[in-house]
C-alpha cells in the first residue's frame, strides 16, 4: 500500500492543523473527509465564520463534515461510509470511542510535546512557563485515557531563551506537520512502530517528574511578583501572545506580551511599578525587575512601550 492508497479522514479545527493536512495533501495521501468544527457567529456583526480546516478543505474540494455531535447517528453512518483506514487528528476536540475507534489503523494524533511529558490541554505554553530548554511533537495512537496511547514518532524542538509560546507554536507547527507525514509513511513501510509510552520515556530513571499541560484559566495569567526573574519572564513568554500574562497597574489590567529581566539587589517593595516616562516601565519582584517591553492597557491597543508611555503617566 502507497500513501496515496490510504483513506484518511482527518479531524482538525484551528490554522495548527492546517499545516498537517496540507503536508498529508501534498505527500499525496487520499482524504476521504475532513471533520471540522461547525461555523460559529463571530466579530461584531456575528456572522457565521469557518474554521481555518474548513477553509483549507474547501480550497482544494475536499468533502467536509461539520457534526454538532460526534455521537449523532447520522454522522457516526456518514463517517462510516468513508471507509478510512486511518484517522487523524490535529487540535479537535475529544473524540468517543466510537469514532478513534473506527477505522482499522485506528486513529493518530499529533500532540505538542515529547509524551508523556505534557499531557493535556496546553503543552506548548505550559513547557515554556517552565523554563523548558526542550520540547518537541509526538505522534501516537489514541487510547482511552487522554495522551498515553502508543507512540509513534517524536520530533525534538529546542526552545530559545526569549522565545513566546505563540513563536514556538509557528515553529511546532511545521515540524509536526512533517512528523505527521513520515509517521503515515514508516507505518506503512513498517520502520514505524508503536511503543509504548513507559518505554520511550522510563518514569524511575533519575526519578526524573513528570510535568502536566492542564487548561489554563485565568488566575493562571496574574502574575506574582513575588517570584523570581526569570519564573516571571518564563510566564509572561509562556502565555504570549494568548491568552496573555496581566497584572494591575493604576487599577487597571495590564496584559504583558513580552519583557526582559533583570537580576540584581534592590530595596523597592515587591510589585512596585517605575518608570522614565520615556522608555522603561518595570516592577521590582523578589531578585530583581522585569521591564515591560510590549504591553496592552485595559480598553486600549496593543503597543511598545515607549508609545505607551507616552501617553501614560505613572
Amino acid at each position: 500500500m502507497t500513501l496515496a492508497d490510504l483513506r484518511i479522514v482527518f479531524l482538525g479545527t484551528p490554522d495548527f492543523a492546517v499545516a498537517s493536512l496540507d503536508a498529508l495533501v501534498k505527500a499525496g495521501c487520499t482524504i476521504v473527509g475532513v471533520v471540522t468544527a461547525p461555523d460559529k457567529p463571530a466579530g461584531r456583526g456575528m456572522q457565521l465564520t469557518e474554521s481555518a480546516v474548513k477553509k483549507y478543505a474547501v480550497s482544494k474540494g475536499l468533502n467536509v463534515l461539520q457534526p454538532e455531535k460526534l455521537k449523532n447517528p447520522a454522522f457516526l453512518e456518514e463517517l462510516q461510509s468513508l471507509r478510512a483506514d486511518v484517522q487523524v487528528v490535529v487540535a479537535f476536540r475529544m473524540l468517543p470511542v466510537v469514532v478513534w475507534d473506527m477505522p482499522p489503523m485506528g486513529t493518530i494524533n499529533v500532540h505538542g510535546s515529547l509524551l508523556p511529558q505534557y499531557r493535556g490541554a496546553a503543552p506548548i505554553n505550559w513547557a515554556v512557563i517552565n523554563g523548558e530548554k526542550v520540547t518537541g511533537v509526538t505522534t501516537f495512537k489514541l487510547q482511552h485515557a487522554i495522551d498515553t496511547g502508543d507512540v509513534l514518532l517524536q520530533t525534538p524542538i529546542p526552545i530559545g531563551d526569549n522565545e513566546t509560546a505563540g513563536e514556538l507554536h509557528d515553529r511546532m507547527m511545521l515540524v509536526g506537520a512533517e512528523t505527521l507525514v513520515q509517521t503515515m509513511k514508516g507505518l506503512l513501510d513498517g520502520s514505524v512502530l508503536p511503543k509504548l509510552q513507559e518505554e520511550v520515556f522510563p518514569l524511575t530513571v533519575n526519578r526524573l517528574p513528570l510535568n502536566h499541560a492542564p487548561k489554563i484559566f485565568t488566575e493562571t495569567c496574574k502574575v506574582d511578583w513575588n517570584q523570581s526573574a526569570t519564573s516571571i519572564h518564563n510566564k509572561i513568554r509562556g502565555l504570549s501572545p494568548y491568552p496573555a500574562a496581566f497584572t494591575f497597574i493604576t487599577e487597571k489590567k495590564l496584559k504583558i506580551f513580552a519583557c526582559t529581566k533583570e537580576v540584581t539587589t534592590h530595596n523597592s517593595a515587591i510589585g512596585t511599578a517605575s518608570t522614565d516616562n520615556k522608555t522603561f516601565l518595570k516592577f521590582s519582584c523578589v531578585d530583581g525587575y522585569i521591564h515591560l517591553t510590549d504591553l496592552q492597557l485595559e480598553g486600549k491597543r496593543r503597543m511598545p512601550v515607549e508609545e505607551f508611555l507616552r501617553g501614560f503617566r505613572l
